[in-house]
């Protein structure tokens, strides 16, 4: 899990975009608004 501050979240989300193409295992790119905002499927 890696966490991103202090830059505009574009900046962020492409720098971890670049970052998952050197990463063995498949990524995600989530910010707190998206989990925050989703839905409750968990329950």
């Amino acid at each position: 899990m890696f966490e991103i501050a202090g830059v505009p979240e574009d900046v962020a989300r492409e720098a971890l975009r670049l970052a998952t193409h050197k990463l063995p295992c498949k990524c995600k790119v989530v910010s707190r608004a998206d989990l925050e905002g989703g839905d409750n499927s968990e329950n």
